[in-house]
């Protein structure tokens, strides 16, 4: 996997920055989550999507209590550097709801 550069992350004032994931071969976006310096260290040091709990306080390794994975395949940061595209290879569902993504529950906005 080919590492960013990663001085050219852009943190908010929380030192977050926020990472879509995206399933590596149908391309759904899978879900919106939050790194820090240290998760994103962890995640290219492993292969494994590890994320900043904003509630919990805590980092969390996608897949580790349930057992639905996700094996990062390529980490891109947008033209601005503030984003993150996750691609990833998922296993199971990817939403703590069990559905495939979690933009498959809700109903599109009007």
């Amino acid at each position: 996997m080919p590492t960013p550069d990663l001085t050219a992350v852009v943190y908010n004032a929380d030192g977050l920055v926020p990472v879509v994931v995206q399933e590596a071969t149908t391309r759904d976006v899978l879900m919106l989550a939050w790194m820090d310096a240290e998760a994103l260290r962890r995640t290219l040091a492993t292969g494994r999507a590890t994320y900043w709990s904003r509630s919990r306080k805590e980092y969390w390794v996608k897949g580790e209590t349930s057992g639905h994975t996700q094996a990062v395949r390529e980490v891109r940061l947008d033209c601005d550097g503030d984003t993150i595209l996750l691609t990833v290879d998922q296993t199971g569902p990817a939403c703590h709801l069990e559905t495939t993504t979690c933009f498959d529950s809700r109903e599109p906005l009007r």
